[in-house]
């Protein structure tokens, strides 16, 4: 089923695709996506579009002024379409793992309550130039915070997780101290996102963007006189 973002016109703008000066961040190194097999062609993930990137520096910005030391950890940014589609293959292949069955003789029922769930997470890998996967815009971005000694913030779920505590307000009734600061932290980085001109994916704590179908779509949902229109499509 189509999800209503992706119906979003779009109206390139043309911005480029620049390159994220890492030293101003943290990043996982092996690339995640590339340390499961993801192949980039010889191209770097740490991408996106000029203004897209300027909001990041400026949320960077902010979070130094609320916690000086603490950075912005990048998990992913810019995904070529290929890489989405391995990394779809790659989680459904992993999820039948996890849940120790059988491929083989897997029923087709079977088979489609594991693609429902991995597209609950991961955009469809898609060429069409009107539903463009999020990343494979430069838009997107999966991120999260490390403090002053490099250590990762505790967010309560790993990133791309395929459980309800992906969702951004899993913890917010929380009543236990330790889930209570799992909130804390999230709100943290949805405030430094927000106020720098982003937007975070309504069922995934880690994923912000501007300017592509998502963004346009939650931007027209609280203000229905926002233009209903992307100006970011997929990078060619």
């Amino acid at each position: 089923m189509l999800k209503p973002y992706r119906q979003v016109p779009i109206q390139e703008c043309g911005e480029p695709l620049v390159a994220i000066p890492l030293e101003l961040f943290a990043i996982e190194t092996p690339h995640p996506y590339i340390k499961c097999g993801a192949d980039y062609d010889g191209k770097s993930p740490y991408y996106l579009r000029q203004g897209v990137l300027d909001r990041l520096i400026q949320a960077q910005d902010y979070l130094q002024q609320i916690h000086p030391g603490w950075r912005i950890q990048i998990f992913d940014a810019y995904r070529p379409v290929q890489v989405q589609q391995y990394m779809v293959d790659y989680t459904f292949h992993q999820t039948v793992r996890d849940r120790q069955l059988d491929l083989a003789n897997l029923s087709a029922a079977q088979q489609q309550e594991i693609w429902d769930d991995v597209y609950q997470v991961w955009a469809i890998p898609t060429f069409d130039l009107a539903t463009p996967p999020p990343h494979s815009t430069g838009a997107a971005i999966d991120i999260t915070l490390v403090d002053e000694d490099g250590e990762p913030v505790n967010m309560g779920s790993p990133i791309d997780e395929m459980s309800d505590r992906s969702l951004p307000e899993y913890f917010a009734n929380a009543l236990d101290p330790i889930e209570i600061q799992y909130h804390q932290n999230r709100q943290l980085l949805d405030r430094i996102m927000t106020d720098s001109g982003t937007i975070r994916h309504p069922s995934e704590w880690w994923h912000f963007s501007c300017g592509d179908q998502l963004w346009a779509w939650l931007k027209h949902q609280v203000d229905p006189l926002h233009p209903l229109e992307a100006f970011y499509g997929r990078v060619i």
